[in-house]
Parts: C-alpha cells; sequence; structure tokens
C-alpha cells in the first residue's frame, strides 16, 4: 500500500537512473526522505521517465475500465487546463458553465425528463458518484422513517455480490447493512426476485449495475423495477432504484438505445456513470445525476462562500482540476452522438471477434461475449488439468498483454476466470496479434507432460474489481 510506512535502514540510497554525462555516478538520493539538494527539472525529468519504463504499456492493459487514450488536442487540453479548481466557480465561471453543459447532455443521453429538472455533479469518479448517490437513498430514507416514528438505527442496502468494491466502501464507511444476492450457477448478477426478497422497511435502495465488472453483462434493471413495483403494490415498501452505469452509462445509449434503463424508468431516481471509462476521458471525472430536485435531499448540499461568492457543493472532495470536466465537454462535441456511437460500435465488434477466436482455440468457455459491455469473460473447459487461467494470465504478461485472472465471488467462488475489456484504442489489429499470441500460448500449455505446480505454492496477486 502506498501509505506503508519504511524502514530506512532497509532501503539504503540509491544511484540515480540518470545519464552519466548528466550526474556524478556517486550522486544519490534517498527513497523516502526529502533530499537535502535538489536534483533539478532535468535531471529529475530523467529520473521519472526512467523508472516508468518498468510500468506496463497501457494500451496493452486489457484488465482496466479506464481511458488509457485520447486524441492529442484532448491532451493538450488537459494540459493548459490543469491549474483551474472546478470548484471555484466564481474565478472560473466558464469552467462551471461547462460542467453544467455536461450535466444537461448527460441527464438528456439518460433520458431525464424536462419536466422534472434533473439535478447533478462532477465527481472524481464513479466510486464518488456512487457514494453521493447512496447518501442521498439513506438520508431521504431516514427522512420517511422519522415522519412515520419508525427507527433509523438499521438502514440496508440491496446489490448484487457482484458489485463493484465502491458500494461496500459506501456500506462500510456510512453504517448499511449490506444485503447482498449471492451468484447462482449462471446467474452472474442480481435477479429481480432474487432482490425483492432482501428489502425490507429498512431498505434505503437496490442498485442495479448497467455492465459487471465480472463478466460485461447487465443487470435486469427494467425487471428489478418492475418487481419493485409489485413490492409496492402488495406492501405499500416505495424502495427507489440506483444505477451504476459507471461503464453502460456511455455504452447503451449508443448501440443499445432500444435497451430502457435510464429515466425511461420511473422507479430509477439516480444514476452514476464515469467519465474516464466509456466517457472516453482519462482519470478522473464521474458523474452522478438525480432524476428530480426530490432525489437529492437539500440537507447535503453546502454553501460555500470563502472562495468569493456563494457556491452550492455536494462532493466528497474539495479542491480538483477543472481539466477533466473541460476534456468530457470536448469529447462530447468532438464526437457528436454519431461518434460516440462509432466508437463504442468499433469497441463491440472488436470484443465480438476476440470472444469467437477465443472459443475457436479449444480449451476456453465463453461466460459472455461482449454484446452487452464491449468486455467478456471465460474460463477454461473441465477437461484441462495441467494449467490453470492463472498460468494462462501469467504467460500473456510475458507477452506485454495485461489479462486478469481471478476468482468469482461468494457461491460460485469455485469459477477461475480470464476478462478482456475492450476500450478505445483497442485496434482489430491489435485483436489479431492478440488471438495469436496467446493461440501461441495455448499450445505451449497444452503440449505440458504434466500439471503445472500448484497455485497454492505460488502466491497470486489479488486481482480487486
Amino acid at each position: 500500500m502506498a501509505l506503508t510506512r519504511h524502514n530506512k535502514n532497509s532501503h539504503p540510497n540509491r544511484p540515480l537512473a540518470v545519464p552519466v554525462h548528466q550526474a556524478s555516478q556517486d550522486a544519490h538520493i534517498p527513497y523516502f526522505s526529502l533530499p537535502d539538494h535538489g536534483l533539478g527539472e532535468q535531471m529529475s525529468y530523467e529520473l521519472l521517465t526512467n523508472e516508468l519504463l518498468l510500468d506496463g504499456q497501457a494500451r496493452l492493459n486489457l484488465a482496466t475500465f479506464v481511458t488509457t487514450w485520447m486524441p492529442s488536442m484532448a491532451a493538450r487540453l488537459m494540459d493548459e487546463t490543469a491549474d483551474k479548481n472546478i470548484i471555484d466557480k466564481d474565478e472560473y465561471p466558464q469552467t462551471a458553465e461547462i460542467e453544467s453543459r455536461c450535466v444537461n447532455i448527460i441527464a438528456n443521453l439518460w433520458h431525464a425528463d424536462e419536466a422534472e429538472q434533473a439535478t447533478g455533479c462532477s465527481t472524481t469518479g464513479s466510486s464518488e458518484a456512487a457514494m453521493l448517490a447512496g447518501l442521498a437513498m439513506k438520508w431521504r430514507w431516514r427522512k420517511r422513517q422519522r415522519a412515520a416514528g419508525k427507527p433509523t438505527d438499521r438502514p440496508n442496502l440491496v446489490t448484487g455480490a457482484n458489485v463493484q468494491v465502491c458500494w461496500e466502501k459506501f456500506m462500510r464507511y456510512w453504517d448499511v447493512e449490506p444485503r447482498l444476492v449471492p451468484m447462482e450457477g449462471e446467474r452472474y448478477h442480481l435477479g429481480a426476485a432474487e432482490a425483492v426478497a432482501l428489502c425490507d422497511e429498512n431498505t434505503i435502495g437496490v442498485v442495479a449495475v448497467l455492465g459487471s465488472t465480472f463478466d460485461g453483462s447487465y443487470e435486469p434493471v427494467s425487471e428489478v423495477a418492475s418487481a419493485l413495483d409489485d413490492l409496492q403494490s402488495r406492501t405499500g415498501l416505495d424502495i427507489p432504484l440506483h444505477v451504476d452505469g459507471a461503464s453502460g452509462g456511455f455504452v447503451a445509449p449508443f448501440i443499445q438505445p432500444e435497451l430502457e434503463w435510464d429515466f425511461r424508468i420511473p422507479r430509477v431516481q439516480s444514476i452514476n456513470a464515469s467519465g474516464h471509462k466509456y466517457g472516453l476521458v482519462y482519470p478522473g471525472v464521474g458523474w452522478a445525476i438525480w432524476r428530480n430536485e426530490q432525489a437529492l435531499p437539500k440537507e447535503l448540499i453546502f454553501d460555500v462562500n470563502y472562495l468569493g461568492g456563494h457556491m452550492p457543493t455536494f462532493a466528497l472532495n474539495f479542491s480538483r482540476p477543472g481539466s477533466e470536466v473541460i476534456a468530457q465537454y470536448f469529447m462530447f462535441v468532438s464526437l457528436g452522438h454519431e461518434g460516440y456511437r462509432r466508437v463504442m460500435q468499433n469497441a463491440q465488434d472488436v470484443a465480438l471477434h476476440l470472444s469467437s477466436g477465443i472459443e475457436k482455440l479449444g480449451p476456453y468457455k465463453l461466460l459472455s461475449r461482449g454484446d452487452e459491455l464491449p468486455v467478456f469473460a471465460f474460463t477454461l473447459n473441465d477437461n484441462i488439468t495441467n494449467y490453470s487461467v492463472y498460468d494462462v494470465s501469467d504467460h500473456l504478461r510475458q507477452r506485454g498483454w495485461l489479462v486478469p485472472a481471478y476468482s468469482f465471488p461468494e457461491n460460485r467462488q469455485d469459477l477461475n476466470v480470464l476478462r478482456i475489456v475492450v476500450r478505445a484504442g483497442m485496434t482489430m489489429d491489435m485483436a489479431e496479434m492478440l488471438l495469436k499470441q496467446l493461440g501461441e500460448e495455448t499450445e505451449d500449455l497444452q503440449s505440458l507432460s504434466g500439471p503445472l505446480p500448484s497455485t497454492t505454492s505460488r502466491p497470486r496477486k489479488a486481482f480487486a474489481h
């Protein structure tokens, strides 16, 4: 962890990783304390660029959902606006205006009704946006409970066990009981009946995920909403539905426009998404949108005036760069609806080509195909015993590809899979190269005369969703 305190005696000073002609050969700097004398800009730049060569190639990272490629003009614009503080709307009013335009564009994209006057904000990413949405649900639930003279000390939230870790953080940090619907058989995400079965008067909301990080599948938002409508008609329980559209929120509107998952469904009260995933912006920017002002309790909004002028703010963070929001607007206006549709369709075409090619290799079985999110998971056939998905991942890493291997959550921990995320910048040529190299590595593994050493004797790095 970055916060770990190191013993300075076990990490002696090291030689500078810069060309000899730029520094004396006996120059040293400490790892974990501030040097007595600075190195200067050029030498520090050389030092860091040399170290960063050890990082993987971002474009070959098929584990992350986060954007790793943007047009050069977008990167230039971000560099030119990195000094703008998005929170200071009095000093940077045009940046605030651009944020407002983005909120409106996204609300319209998600079919918000103009009469309801949707409201929203930018965040540092989907994690913050999800926590803000969770807080809004908890506050609304608490207000209803108090009005009814009922206790407010045992709130719970219903999600699938496949939910992203940010929701687990929210529930732990804000003392909300997690009610996780486990995977069962070949159901790898939330089911409508299973979600409703866990709801009661202390349920602050249900979270449905548009694009599971485990296999790229969409949860049945419309079915969950209908089940909650039926629950209300039978019991009077009015439980809001939040959609975690971290990835799918910028995919479905463009290549699955007929899919009803957003504010077209009255039960959906709020939606979050990551601008830095399929919104096509470098990290970190996210978006939280509420159906109307009633869905976002006023008590959660603060008025700040010490920066000069009164500014409402709803955020876990305060100061942050405005450049990511500006870059989001750049992508909106430069691509337009047709441009986003083209990028997402290309990503899905590549994902479908890859999943089909992997299935044809023989040893692999697909759990998903990339026909929802351009993301799919696959595992080894049951008759493969000489190697595991972790061995496949290790072999691909040696070729430069980062393809994560991991086990599914409780109740399907027996299932170990590989997953590929196709993003903007992944081309058909790259896909063909991956298929060729995966085929070569698979052939080598298939030729083994006996099993590789057990994974229990070779500790694996955990893969977090």
